[in-house]
């Protein structure tokens, strides 16, 4: 252990608690209140604004040009409130995932910048949450009509006489877009309890960042 984290969690036990577990479960209460706030933001009507990535643009462009843009406009919609409905569904699995994460150098995380304990769990555990998240998304597109709407589009764009047509993989989109949103959030509301720890987070927040 090197001398600046024997130094800092001296500063811990001068505190008044434990050092990397306190710490840790500071760094923990952090994310689940971060996670419930996120999720509930972006679970609202309107939250998402996803669009069809840019290998599918042309495809949009081209459905606009030939006067069929509300099969895109629709498809749009249903990508934006299966998305809405996933980050719902899956806030139980992130947080789980929080509670279920071990924490490594927490003093470290806590000394670090706005988002550091969003960014050390979003590469712990980003992997696994993927592999869990699939089907959520998977179920409220299928709910919110994405599959039928996707498929109606394509059956138009087909029929227009373009020729290299553009493979596409808006599932696999919607996934990394409302994994990555929901990150952002999440550290979003990490930068906010930690410039006001006690307001926003809890007494046993406030102590574990009140000691940087």
């Amino acid at each position: 252990m090197s001398p600046w984290i024997d130094v800092g969690n001296q500063v811990a036990r001068n505190a008044g608690y434990d050092t990397d577990s306190r710490l840790a479960s500071g760094i923990k209460e952090t994310l689940h209140t971060s996670t419930d706030r996120a999720s509930s933001r972006l679970s609202q009507r309107g939250a998402f604004n996803l669009q069809l990535p840019a290998a599918a643009r042309p495809v949009a462009n081209s459905l606009r040009q030939f006067g069929f843009g509300s099969y895109v406009d629709q498809l749009e919609t249903a990508m934006n409130r299966g998305a809405e409905q996933a980050v719902a569904e899956a806030a139980p699995v992130f947080k789980q995932a929080i509670s279920n994460m071990t924490v490594n150098d927490a003093l470290g995380i806590i000394r670090g910048g706005d988002t550091a304990a969003t960014n050390y769990f979003r590469a712990q555990t980003e992997s696994a949450l993927r592999r869990r998240y699939q089907p959520i998304v998977e179920s409220n597109l299928r709910k919110t009509g994405f599959y039928d709407q996707y498929k109606s589009m394509l059956a138009v764009y087909d029929k227009l006489p373009i020729a290299n047509k553009p493979g596409m993989d808006l599932e696999r989109h919607v996934i990394d877009s409302s994994m990555a949103t929901l990150f952002s959030r999440i550290g979003e509301e990490e930068a906010l309890i930690r410039r006001d720890p006690v307001a926003r987070g809890s007494v046993l927040i406030g102590q574990v960042f009140g000691a940087r």
